[in-house]
């Protein structure tokens, strides 16, 4: 069969035609870890004032009972569950991140096929099935976008994330190759999101923009709507107009080899540029190495990527705490639980202690470190130095990881809950419920 002509065939045949046995792969294993991390992250986000507000906003606007929404007992169209429970998901913005996308997969993905798979009565493999195609399908076209449209401006968690939301939502309303196309073409003109709107509810209204566009598309598409097969990397299209790098290699091996496996999910609840930092400091403080009250300085380098992002010098706000080196290294030594959700509040920002510690902190660029890692430096009074480095792409051992969520999500949604999530999802006999 020759080679697909735009990359939205490509995206297509990939997304309806890989057979279900390539999707029985490692990967699969950590989809069912991101879905309980993200069903535990929305629901612990529920009640967070953007999550409160699109919530209220879809149950205003009624509609067919569809789909669940997490935080009520009411059920709403599939696109207004997805845009609102992809909002709650991402509102701590303690969900997970993929390195080789720059974004948030889970709370875009997810959304999608839960909604979905309520509507269409999908069965729970069949629910999988297309969480792993829109997991790996925003990964690799994140990666294919490159870092430049990430540096640039745009928000890859809602950009490349409404493409591989079209190719989840595509594969479980069993679209054909030449409808999926259409789907993805469309959604071209619908991928949006800017990096401006870090550190407001404009963020995680990011990824539930995402999520929507997917099955908007998937339904317009599934409908007879026609749009241009070369929107996404022909002439004035997605790639041309968000500065695309256009990186071909992203989709090597696609549907036989899956990169969602190395998603990182999130243990301490902040922006995940500041946890390689905070591993890092961890290992000091364990040493001994950084007591508050004995520290001259503390300095930690990191990738220039992530001054943009997360290196909010004197944050206000509890929200704007988690975009803060200087403050979670701060709150880190102080003893403060970085993993819970509860430590980030406007008060914190402004407590004399944890400015007087924040202000110790010199945040340096290091281009020779990878954008997963960190080096830290804490140098005592009497002029000690000492010095630790993580790399968030260090594997994870799977049981490590399973331990690690299975604490996460109990800690946000109490221990029976949490419990009866892991065994629904890891079973794979019903569908999960928000």
């Amino acid at each position: 069969m020759s080679e697909p002509t735009t990359l939205a065939a490509r995206l297509a045949r990939f997304a309806i035609s890989t057979p279900q046995e390539n999707l029985q792969c490692p990967s699969r294993e950590i989809v069912h870890l991101s879905m309980i991390d993200f069903i535990a992250v929305a629901r612990a986000g529920a009640d967070e004032p953007v999550a409160r507000i699109a919530r209220e906003m879809v149950l205003a606007e009624e509609g067919r009972a569809d789909a669940s929404l997490v935080g009520s007992d009411v059920r709403v169209p599939a696109r207004a569950a997805a845009l609102a429970n992809g909002a709650a998901g991402h509102a701590l913005d303690y969900d997970d991140t993929h390195f080789a996308y720059v974004g948030h997969p889970s709370t875009v993905i997810m959304p999608v096929v839960l909604a979905l798979a309520q509507k269409t009565g999908a069965t729970p493999s069949a629910l999988y099935d297309a969480a792993l195609i829109g997991l790996e399908g925003a990964s690799r076209v994140g990666a294919w976008l490159g870092r430049t449209h990430y540096q640039i401006g745009f928000h890859s968690t809602a950009s490349a994330g409404s493409f591989g939301a079209a190719m989840a939502a595509s594969r479980l309303l069993g679209l054909s190759e030449a409808q999926t196309i259409h789907a993805l073409s469309l959604v071209a003109s619908r991928a949006s999101g800017l990096k401006s709107q870090f550190g407001t509810m404009g963020k995680p209204y990011h990824a539930g923009m995402a999520a929507s566009n997917g099955i908007e598309v998937a339904l317009l598409a599934q409908a007879g709507f026609i749009s241009r097969p070369s929107a996404l990397d022909g002439e004035q299209g997605f790639a041309e107009t968000h500065a695309g790098e256009c990186n071909n290699a992203a989709f090597e091996g696609m549907g036989e080899v899956f990169i969602f496996g190395d998603v990182q999910h999130k243990f301490h609840a902040c922006c995940h540029g500041l946890h390689a930092c905070l591993e890092a400091l961890g290992r000091i403080i364990a040493e001994g190495g950084a007591v508050s009250g004995q520290i001259e300085m503390m300095s930690v380098s990191t990738n220039s990527r992530f001054m943009r992002v997360c290196n909010i010098a004197s944050p206000t706000t509890g929200l704007e705490a988690k975009f803060s080196f200087r403050l979670v290294m701060a709150l880190a030594v102080l003893g403060y639980d970085t993993a819970a959700l509860d430590t980030y509040t406007d008060a914190i920002c402004s407590a004399p202690p944890v400015v007087a510690l924040r202000d110790m902190v010199v945040v340096s660029i290091d281009d020779t470190l990878a954008e997963t890692e960190s080096v830290v430096t804490v140098t005592d009074k009497s002029g000690v130095q000492k010095t630790a480095r993580y790399d968030l792409s260090d594997p994870l051992p799977l049981a490590e990881k399973q331990a690690r969520i299975a604490a996460k999500s109990a800690s946000l949604i109490s221990d029976g809950a949490a419990q009866q999530l892991w065994d629904n999802v890891m079973a794979e006999q019903t569908l999960p419920i928000l």
